[in-house]
């Protein structure tokens, strides 16, 4: 049984539920951030990021600073790629419109390829657009949260590879980042950004992102200065390499007590990588076999494209979200409303990530499929349908 307060049981594509563990690292007492402790726990941090993405590539180099998961696009664009150089976005919903206005602020010259909603352009797509012309950076979101569509970041990365392989390949893992398999080195990746809240299952307020020796070279080799402070590599690299090495180091303070939830939840992550993202795939299976066992659509209508830790529910004809919800929340769950502009009021968002599906004496996902089922029959009585 869960120590914390009775509380409705959150089960939106992030933040998640908590594991107690976690909730009771953040108790910990005051302390400097240049203690030896904190340094030492900090430190352990930046080697778990590398063992959850899988890497072990001394040139990659890990960071973990204050922010949300957008920071991450902020660390991205203001390193990587210089004023009017050309970034390729493949667009899956709402995440990749953002990403790209991100980089666009930083002055990039910005190439959408947008996939139908609910779907994932083509390796052949991706490959005509990369001919077309020369790319800086190519991004993708591994989980669209907008959608839930899962993107191909092996095959893509495999792709840029041969055609263009100076191009720096970079992952918005925000939604993906502990429940779907990264392997960093192996695909050969450059930069992957997330966040705290997420699969990771930590409160919100950190940004973390994975990047390669590529990318940090890249980061160092520009003509012109970062285009910003807080989020400049140059200001963080020696930080992160100091705190790694078991030195104290100061560019901003880290948040102490978020530093020791994040070391606590990825030291239970990193007990068995592999098995972590088997446990979301066959939960994510028995979802989505209920949605389908109730008439439903998903958003993500074809199964290589459905991510593991989310589903894009399309509701009933003549049900919007706000005839569903509320029949969850009486029943203690909470789902999230749509977010994809063009159909935000058609569908809803079940988040299954971290503790609710890596314990299952917990029973988040039954009570929840339970909930769903019976809101909307709730639903459907109540509208005459």
């Amino acid at each position: 049984m869960s120590i914390q307060t009775p509380h409705n049981t959150l089960l939106i594509p992030g933040p998640i539920e908590f594991d107690d563990a976690v909730l009771q690292s953040m108790s910990h007492y005051a302390e400097s951030h240049v203690a030896p402790g904190f340094v030492k726990v900090f430190g352990e941090t930046l080697t778990l990021v590398r063992k959850v993405f899988q890497s072990t590539n001394p040139a990659a180099q890990p960071f973990i600073i204050a922010g949300s998961g957008t920071l991450g696009w902020d660390l991205v664009s203001a390193n990587l790629i210089e004023r009017g150089e050309n970034a390729l976005v493949l667009n899956t919903g709402y995440f990749g419109d953002s990403f790209g206005q991100c980089l666009e602020t930083y002055g990039a010259n910005v190439t959408h390829l947008k996939a139908p909603i609910g779907d994932r352009s083509s390796l052949e797509e991706v490959e005509q657009a990369l001919k077309e012309k020369s790319y800086k950076v190519i991004t993708l979101t591994h989980v669209d949260t907008s959608t839930g569509v899962l993107s191909d970041v092996k095959g893509v990365a495999q792709l840029v590879r041969r055609v263009s392989p100076e191009t720096l390949v970079v992952v918005d893992g925000v939604c993906s980042v502990g429940s779907e398999e990264i392997a960093f080195d192996e695909w050969d990746l450059d930069a992957v950004l997330t966040a705290s809240q997420k699969a990771i299952g930590c409160p919100p307020g950190l940004s973390i992102v994975m990047t390669s020796g590529r990318a940090i070279q890249a980061a160092q080799s520009r003509k012109t200065p970062p285009s910003s402070y807080y989020a400049s590599i140059a200001n963080w690299l020696p930080i992160m390499k100091n705190y790694e090495n078991n030195k104290a180091s100061y560019f901003a303070t880290p948040p102490t007590q978020l530093v020791h939830a994040l070391h606590t939840t990825l030291t239970q992550i990193t007990v068995d990588v592999p098995a972590r993202f088997a446990i979301h795939a066959k939960v994510s299976d028995k979802v989505k076999a209920a949605v389908a066992e109730l008439g439903l659509k998903q958003v993500a209508s074809r199964p290589e494209c459905q991510a593991h830790g989310m589903t894009a529910i399309y509701l009933p004809e003549g049900l919007v979200p706000a005839d569903v919800l509320p029949g969850l929340l009486k029943r203690g769950v909470i789902f999230a409303a749509g977010l994809h502009k063009e159909i935000a009021t058609k569908y809803i968002r079940f988040g299954h990530m971290g503790v609710s599906v890596t314990d299952p004496k917990r029973g988040d996902i039954d009570n929840a499929l339970t909930a769903l089922k019976e809101a909307l029959t709730e639903a459907k009585q109540a509208k005459g349908l």
